[in-house]
C-alpha cells in the first residue's frame, strides 16, 4: 500500500491538515497494536453482560452490578484510549522517517505545523471513532442489564411485600445509575484525557528518535500527573512560612506545563452514580484545549529548527 500524502502546497492551512489526519487515520488503523487494543477494550465491556451475580436483596441488586459496568467499562476506555493516543503518536514520526513520507510532505512545501496538527489530529480523530464504538457498546450492555436489574427489584420487592411508592422510588433510582448524560460526559472526559496524552507524546517525539524513550516518559508523566496536586498543596504549604509568593509563582508555573490529571477524578463520582456538572465538564474541556495547544505549539517550535 502506497505511504504517498497527496497534499497540494496551494491549498489552506485547514486542507492541508485535514489531509494530513486522513491519511494519518488509515495509517494508524493499520497498525496491528490498535487491533489488539480493541480486541481487549471489547472483551473487557461485553464480558460485564456476563456476569451476573447473586445478591440478597432489592436494594443490593442493581448498585453493585450497574457499578461495576461502568467501572470497567470506563477502565478499558481510559487505558485503551492513554495507550493508543500514546503509542501511536510515538510511532508516527519514526515511521514516517523511515518511510520517507516525512521528507515527501515538507518538500511539497507543507508548514510544518500543519504536519504536526495533522498528525495530531488524526490519532485524536481515531481515538474519539474508538471510543465512540466502544461507548456504544457499554451503553446498550448497560441499557439491557438497567432493564433486567429494574425487573428483579421489583419482583424481589414486591415478593417482600414493599408498598407501591418504595417499589417505584427503587425503580427510579435504578434508572438513573443507568445510562445518562453525564455517563455520556464522563466518556468524552476519557477522550479529554487522552487528547492531553496525545499532544505530549507528540511534542517528545519531536526532540526524540526513540519510541521506546517517547513512550516511557509520556507515561512518566502521566503517572506523575496524578500527584501532581498533592505535591503542589504539599509544596505551597511548606512555603508559607517564607517564600510563600515564590511557591505560588512556582506551583503555577508547574501547572503550566505539568497536566494535573486528578482533575478527570469526577469520572470516578459518575461512576458511583453521582452527576456530572456542566461547569465541571466545560473546566475540563478548556483544560485539555489548553495542554493540547500549549503542547502543539511547543512541538511545532522544537521541530521548526530541526534540519531533514
Amino acid at each position: 500500500m502506497s505511504n504517498v500524502v497527496h497534499i497540494s502546497p496551494k491549498g489552506s492551512h485547514f486542507m492541508r491538515i485535514w489531509v494530513i489526519a486522513a491519511h494519518t487515520f488509515t495509517q494508524l488503523v493499520r497498525m496491528k497494536v490498535f487491533y489488539f487494543l480493541a480486541v481487549f477494550a471489547v472483551i473487557a465491556i461485553a464480558s460485564n453482560f456476563f456476569d451476573l451475580p447473586q445478591h440478597e436483596g432489592p436494594e443490593a441488586v442493581g448498585a453493585n452490578v450497574l457499578r461495576s459496568i461502568k467501572s470497567w467499562s470506563l477502565g478499558a476506555m481510559t487505558l485503551f484510549s492513554v495507550v493508543l493516543s500514546v503509542v501511536a503518536t510515538a510511532l508516527l514520526l519514526p515511521k514516517d522517517a523511515e518511510d520517507r513520507t516525512l521528507y515527501t510532505i515538507l518538500a511539497k512545501p507543507v508548514p510544518r505545523f500543519d504536519y504536526l496538527a495533522g498528525k495530531l489530529l488524526g490519532v485524536l480523530l481515531l481515538v474519539f471513532v474508538s471510543l465512540a464504538l466502544m461507548d456504544a457498546l457499554m451503553t446498550g450492555v448497560l441499557h439491557v442489564r438497567t432493564n433486567m436489574v429494574v425487573a428483579q427489584q421489583v419482583e424481589m420487592a414486591t415478593a417482600m411485600g414493599w408498598p407501591a411508592d418504595a417499589v417505584a422510588s427503587l425503580r427510579a433510582e435504578t434508572l438513573a445509575s443507568g445510562p445518562n448524560a453525564s455517563l455520556q460526559g464522563a466518556v468524552f472526559a476519557v477522550f479529554l484525557r487522552a487528547s492531553i496524552m496525545a499532544s505530549l507524546a507528540l511534542l517528545i517525539s519531536t526532540f526524540s528518535s526513540s519510541t521506546l524513550f517517547t513512550t516511557v516518559v509520556s507515561f512518566l508523566i502521566y503517572f506523575i500527573g496524578h500527584f501532581q496536586a498533592d505535591a503542589r498543596n504539599i509544596y505551597l504549604q511548606a512555603g508559607e512560612a517564607g517564600e510563600g509568593l515564590f511557591a505560588r509563582v512556582a506551583s503555577l508555573a508547574l501547572s503550566l506545563v505539568m497536566p494535573d490529571f486528578q482533575l478527570f477524578n469526577v469520572i470516578d463520582a459518575v461512576i458511583e452514580g453521582q452527576a456530572l456538572p456542566l461547569v465541571s465538564l466545560a473546566k475540563l474541556t478548556l483544560v485539555g484545549m489548553y495542554y493540547a495547544v500549549f503542547f502543539t505549539f511547543a512541538s511545532w517550535f522544537i521541530f521548526a529548527d530541526k534540519e531533514f
